[in-house]
């Protein structure tokens, strides 16, 4: 198919996502999850899981190759827009406020699944035949036990910003330990990429490349949005511009050293100026970001996504064990390590919650490990379903933690620990 040919068929396509994705966002929000969870769902259900399974032919028409790297460089446009709104929207006083909570939740929450997942991908490996061929297994185990150590930071914000749990001390917790988690998890993604070329390069270039990038962007681009942000007569429509020009900038910059375009957004996103002139940029670039582009990234990962290998017994086991394994790993691990440092039950418990939910980061890590020939269709299946469960739980579990402590006040209000984290 020709780039004539294509335009076309990616606007139908485009069409059909956003349609379907408004749709199951409808359904996703009466049930009480974020937009998101409609969209990750969304993407699985225009995939070979049913709409290739139902009408295999309609599919093939819709998302042909050439549609398909369409919505990739679509997705990542979207995937770059939604992570400098969450880098924007996360506050260092987060990380100062509790240091040594976030310390011990963020280790204790890598670590673990770390090791857990190590420990699952052999047993899948030597069960399930899990592995691809020519691939390492101990690369792939590394591969999984990153993909189980990882937070979903965008998603989790998203979550904690719609319930309106950003004041609360379990909330502004949940978010550093999650910011933390994945800066690590990249960190340690570069590092099985390394493996997996079998090379040192790869791990050098990300971190000296990442090093150099902080330093940049922290004492060079700063200053110069900071100015264009101060400045009143600079249109917001030139502000708009700056942003774009070094966002894409950051995107391709970490891209190239191996640490993905969605760290250099979140860190750009992080070191943004605040104040009227930034939140005048950021009302006009989130929009198109979240609504229009990012739902073509979900769908990009659905078409790799096939649920019926799972109607291999031995491989549906193994993907139910995954799931334990990533939710004990993650959530016990976390409120384990909150509960060591002196916090409070119910805020222990909530930020295991919170950090537990894997959503977009883990798709994205899934999508890099697709494209560097690690990741297997039956791995890449089992692991978008512990990325579903574990973030479609994440709102009725904190919903239902919330009922059961508003019974114990007679006024239904959020008991004030929640909120100072001290009873």
């Amino acid at each position: 198919m020709s780039a004539v040919e294509a335009a076309p068929a990616f606007f139908l396509a485009a069409v059909v996502i956003l349609v379907a994705c408004r749709a199951v966002n409808a359904l996703a929000v009466r049930l009480g999850q974020p937009p998101v969870v409609g969209e990750m769902v969304t993407g699985v259900l225009l995939g070979p899981s049913l709409l290739g399974l139902l009408l295999p032919g309609v599919q093939e028409w819709l998302f042909p190759d050439s549609v398909r790297t369409l919505l990739y460089l679509g997705g990542q446009i979207g995937l770059v827009i939604y992570m400098f709104g969450a880098g924007y929207e996360f506050r260092l006083s987060a990380l100062k406020e509790g240091r040594k909570t976030v310390a011990a939740v963020s280790a204790a929450g890598t670590v673990v699944p770390l090791a857990l997942g190590v420990g699952v991908s052999v047993l899948g490996a030597n069960w399930a035949g899990i592995l691809k061929p020519g691939v390492s297994p101990v690369v792939s185990a590394a591969f999984v036990a990153v993909a189980l150590a990882i937070t979903a930071f965008p998603m989790m914000a998203r979550i904690i910003t719609e319930r309106g749990l950003g004041s609360t001390r379990f909330g502004s917790l949940a978010l550093a330990c999650g910011a933390l988690d994945d800066v690590l998890a990249w960190i340690l993604l570069a590092v099985v990429l390394g493996m997996h070329a079998g090379t040192a390069g790869p791990i050098a270039t990300a971190i000296g490349g990442g090093l150099l990038f902080v330093l940049l962007i922290w004492l060079v681009v700063r200053r110069i949005v900071a100015r264009v942000m101060d400045n009143p007569r600079v249109p917001v429509d030139q502000r708009m511009l700056v942003t774009a020009m070094f966002l894409f900038g950051a995107a391709w910059f970490t891209d190239v050293i191996g640490l993905y375009a969605v760290f250099g957004a979140f860190m750009l996103g992080l070191v943004f100026p605040r104040g009227e002139a930034a939140d005048a940029v950021l009302a006009r670039i989130m929009p198109v970001g979240r609504v229009v582009f990012l739902p073509l990234f979900f769908t990009y990962s659905g078409l790799n996504t096939r649920f019926a290998l799972l109607a291999d017994p031995k491989l549906l086991m193994f993907a139910l064990v995954c799931i334990a394994v990533a939710v004990v790993g993650k959530l016990g691990a976390s409120w384990g390590a909150a509960r060591l440092t002196g916090e409070p039950q119910p805020v222990a418990l909530r930020i295991g919650v919170l950090v537990n939910a894997r959503g977009l980061m883990q798709l994205v890590a899934l999508n890099v490990g697709l494209s560097a020939g690690i990741v297997s269709p039956a791995l890449f299946t089992v692991l978008v379903l512990v990325a579903l469960v574990t973030t479609i739980m994440t709102s009725p579990v904190l919903g239902w933690l919330d009922k059961r402590d508003a019974r114990r006040y007679a006024d239904g209000e959020m008991p004030e620990f929640l909120l100072t984290g001290r009873s």
